[in-house]
């Protein structure tokens, strides 16, 4: 699939090997997959039927029964080879990703080293975290209780199309350790990067049939999955995570949903200028701005607002944008044209009511059909599109307030959380407005990758950004499901038929009281 140096290859064998790991019953109607970077086809997939997704669920389960019982250093092993698989394969999974997405190669690195650093993580973490654990008992001494952590069964994952494999793989990581078998619905422009991933989890030792892939609309695969699996995890924009959780809720089956987000960043006077434009940069024209924790608006304190707002601009025309599978251009394609019509009606808009297009605001079909400048707007107005609705795009606006309490306020005047950012000369002070700000993450000094690299803590957000952490413990412990099991030595917690209710009473007080006062006074009371 890759030459090595960069040049995508993808042939009909490629296409067709892949293909035949969906399983259908039955001949589907073809789903057809495009390239972004030149709008021409890449291939089709089939385009799954609900019973094809029940038949996928069925034999993950099959398949996890004995995948349970192996030992969980035995499934941490596993784990680590796929970091060893990926970064053996991580220049065809460059080009793959491109050729789906249409993002820039580097956009494409993050996806393939976020892998290897998951998948160690919890090739490490992970056996701690499900090992079985000592709880305090009813009665020091007297009573043993052990919370155990099984699997909850089969997982289902509904992910997007911005980074298709990182997302895939690193949210199926810790569900596999866990013991659990796994579905995965796409989205349906980047399919074809799902099922190399399942290549690539099946060659460094997952068993054929715990991972099933399958291919087509959400609208109509979404509802039979919640139902057939036994926790959902969905990442995507915020109105189809309602559906989702509406689904879930009426099946009774437990979700993590990581939805859309409008981020912040607040700029303190005491920024450096350079330093802080060439985070703003990253922040808002990653994956050209395709990513959910993308900094979408800036509030800048008065005193920097200028010298700020010049380096951000001259930051920003120096981004390179192309369509080419080397590590040469900065910024990528948008990835259709819904995309793209997003992203024009919302700059349309904003200069409607005003606002100024300091750099950027035009598409740029002669690099590719879906290409977009990015783009900085000033004097944008509050009830603007582009103000208040994510646009998943290379698109953000700077804004100047008086002081940092303007800026947190305004960076919490929206109805998302997931991410937000704080630049300052003064890192404390940093954490210190970082901790008022309404995000489920906040990074100082840096746009994003400090927090999302950070492994070992949860990511999420709260609002319309969404329910439910990955990432670190909670990461893993979403897909368990705990066990108290409590063994009473000598006789049984309960009231002998000779004694009076009346005196029952009065001896279980004095043995809370007694339980209370040993707790208070030894170590007994951890046994």
């Amino acid at each position: 699939m890759t030459d090595g140096a960069g040049a995508q290859i993808f042939d009909d064998t490629d296409r067709g090997r892949l293909r035949s790991l969906v399983q259908t019953d039955g001949d589907r109607e073809p789903l057809a997959v495009e390239a972004p970077y030149t709008g021409e086809s890449v291939g089709t997939v089939p385009r799954c039927a609900p019973g094809d997704v029940e038949r996928a669920v069925e034999r993950a389960r099959e398949a996890q029964k004995s995948w349970a019982t192996r030992p969980v250093d035995e499934r941490a092993s596993v784990l680590q080879s796929v970091a060893d698989e990926v970064l053996a394969h991580r220049a065809e999974l460059f080009d793959l990703v491109q050729l789906e997405t249409g993002k820039a190669r580097f956009d494409a690195l993050e996806e393939v080293l976020d892998i290897v650093a998951t998948a160690d993580y919890y090739a490490r973490r992970g056996p701690d975290f499900l090992a079985s654990k000592r709880r305090t008992g009813a009665i020091p001494l007297l009573t043993k209780t052990v919370e155990h952590a099984h699997p909850v069964g089969v997982v289902g994952l509904i992910e997007p199309w911005n980074y298709p494999l990182t997302l895939a793989v690193s949210d199926a990581l810790p569900a596999l350790l866990a013991g659990n078998g796994v579905v995965l619905k796409p989205a349906e422009a980047t399919p074809f990067i799902a099922l190399r991933a399942v290549e690539l989890l099946e060659a460094a030792g997952v068993p054929e049939g715990l991972v099933g892939v399958v291919t087509g609309e959400g609208e109509r695969l979404g509802e039979p999955l919640v139902a057939g699996v036994d926790h959902v995890t969905f990442t995507g924009s915020t109105a189809a995570g309602r559906d989702v959780a509406a689904t879930a809720g009426e099946q009774l089956t437990d979700a993590s949903l990581e939805l859309g987000g409008k981020n912040a960043a607040v700029v303190l006077a005491d920024a450096d200028p350079e330093t802080t434009a060439r985070g703003l940069v990253n922040g808002a024209y990653a994956n050209a701005g395709q990513l959910c924790i993308a900094t979408e608006r800036v509030y800048v304190e008065r005193d920097a607002y200028e010298s700020v707002l010049a380096a951000f601009v001259d930051a920003t025309e120096r981004r390179d944008l192309g369509a080419t599978y080397d590590f040469g251009p900065d910024v990528g394609s948008l990835i259709s044209e819904r995309q793209l019509e997003t992203v024009e009606s919302h700059v349309a808009d904003a200069r409607e009511r005003g606002a100024t297009v300091e750099t950027g605001g035009e598409h740029r079909p002669d690099v590719g059909p879906y290409f977009f400048e990015p783009t900085i707007l000033t004097a944008l107005p509050a009830d603007a599109t582009a103000a208040t609705q994510e646009t998943f795009g290379p698109v953000v606006s700077v804004v100047p307030v008086d002081d940092a309490d303007e800026a947190v306020a305004r960076a919490n005047d929206t109805d998302y959380g997931l991410h937000a950012s704080v630049w300052t000369g003064d890192p404390d002070r940093g954490e210190r407005v970082g901790q008022r700000l309404e995000a489920g993450t906040v990074t100082v000094n840096d746009a994003y990758r400090a927090t999302w690299a950070s492994t070992d803590a949860p990511m999420g957000g709260v609002g319309d950004s969404g329910v439910g952490r990955r990432h670190g413990r909670r990461g893993i412990a979403k897909y368990t499901e705990p066990q108290t099991v409590a063994t009473q030595r000598g006789h049984p917690l309960a009231t002998p038929a000779s004694v009076p209710n009346r005196l029952a009473a009065a001896g279980a007080t004095a043995g809370v009281r007694a339980v209370r006062a040993v707790r208070n006074w030894s170590p007994l009371g951890s046994e």
